[in-house]
């Protein structure tokens, strides 16, 4: 397994490493030194590296070519390593994260599958075309330039005469991690790509670290995620919108807001850096999320309905997705207030045919997805 150094790639796929760690195959997993301990739980050999990709959110490039650019230049830096780790003993199987680019060129130097498990959606039939703007103008600018170029100097090093543009959109073979809901136009994805749904960490399920309320009070998530938590305008507005009211909150405000910050809490609102996610979903009536795709898969698999802040990158189109299903709202940023919130929260709670649409999406969620499916179709390429 080939991964990006980032919480939000790796969460997805660890109960997948685990599961084929248990069923006896020998899992390699490659990622970034700051990160090995998310990875090292799952019994899988580590390969270590120094990893130039930012944990926080705002230190990424701006523009998308030099955001993609630091994808490209870690794999760089990183596949000497591989190389010298694998060439004595090939994988038979690549398994890797839609940011761990050396892996393609591995397997195509071993001659083996290379699989990618995606956490978010992939391209469909005619996904250039709708898209053609964006890509036009990102292979158009300097920094894009630059990235194709680079790109593909470094694939012809390794051998492989497929251009750039289509080697990274276009896999030979993956397994999609999120509901089928999720993806935009499903029905026109490839054979080749596998919906295997989410593959939640049973022992995260079974963590009873985090009760509900003795009270019996409606519980609300707030968190924003491990990348775009810097949030504590939004954490006051919940406060004020909540406080005191008939519902429990509980909050996940990361490592960038002192809680001090937030003034008194009243007795119904709990703050922690972090939460045990999955519990608190568990009892939850209602979740404020950014709308990255880990916290909207756990949502739809809970039934919970969601009021989306995206911030950033594919968070937008996650928010619209929800909205479109029937099963939560969005929520623009600059129009967060303790009124907006307080009204979003509310109507989505108490809609029955919010209720009955997120019964529907997550009964078909848990029974299309799982770790034991993910975990049979990787074995399908090793055989």
């Amino acid at each position: 397994m080939v991964g990006t150094t980032a919480p939000s790639h790796i969460y997805p796929s660890l109960a997948l490493i685990r599961e084929l760690v248990n069923r006896g195959h020998r899992v390699t997993y490659t990622v970034g030194e700051q990160l090995v301990d998310l990875v090292t739980p799952t019994g899988a050999e580590v390969i270590a590296h120094p990893s130039i990709l930012p944990l926080d959110d705002t230190e990424w490039p701006d523009d998308p070519g030099g955001a993609m650019r630091v994808f490209l230049d870690e794999g760089i830096a990183v596949m000497p390593i591989l190389t010298e780790r694998y060439d004595t003993d090939p994988p038979d199987v690549v398994l890797y994260d839609i940011g761990g680019l050396p892996a393609p060129l591995l397997a195509a130097r071993y001659s083996v599958p290379a699989v990618q498990l995606s956490p978010t959606y992939v391209a469909w039939d005619g996904y250039e075309t709708d898209f053609a703007d964006f890509i036009n103008a990102l292979q158009a600018s300097a920094s894009g330039i630059a990235y194709y170029e680079t790109y593909n100097a470094w694939l012809r090093k390794n051998n492989i005469q497929t251009d750039a543009t289509v080697w990274q959109t276009r896999p030979a073979h993956g397994l999609v991690l999120i509901p089928r809901a999720m993806q935009p136009n499903a029905e026109k994805v490839a054979d080749n790509i596998q919906f295997v749904g989410p593959c939640l960490d049973p022992e995260r399920l079974a963590d009873t670290s985090w009760q509900p309320p003795a009270s019996g009070a409606k519980v609300l998530l707030v968190s924003f995620g491990t990348a775009f938590n810097d949030q504590a305008p939004v954490y006051r507005a919940c406060i004020e919108a909540f406080g005191d009211s008939g519902w429990h909150v509980v909050m996940a405000i990361g490592q960038h807001v002192d809680p001090a910050e937030l003034g008194d809490l009243p007795d119904n609102v709990e703050v922690h850096k972090t939460v045990p996610q999955l519990a608190v979903l568990a009892h939850a009536s209602a979740f404020i999320t950014h709308a990255g795709m880990g916290g909207c898969t756990e949502a739809l698999w809970f039934g919970v309905p969601t009021v989306a802040i995206p911030q950033a990158v594919d968070q937008f189109g996650n928010a619209a997705m929800l909205e479109s299903l029937g099963v939560g709202t969005h929520l623009p940023a600059d129009e967060v207030s303790a009124a907006t919130l307080r009204e979003s929260v509310n109507r989505v709670a108490s809609s029955p045919d919010v209720a009955a649409r997120l019964t529907e999406i997550s009964a078909e969620v848990r029974a299309n997805g799982g770790v034991g499916k993910a975990a049979d179709a990787v074995e399908a390429f090793l055989s």
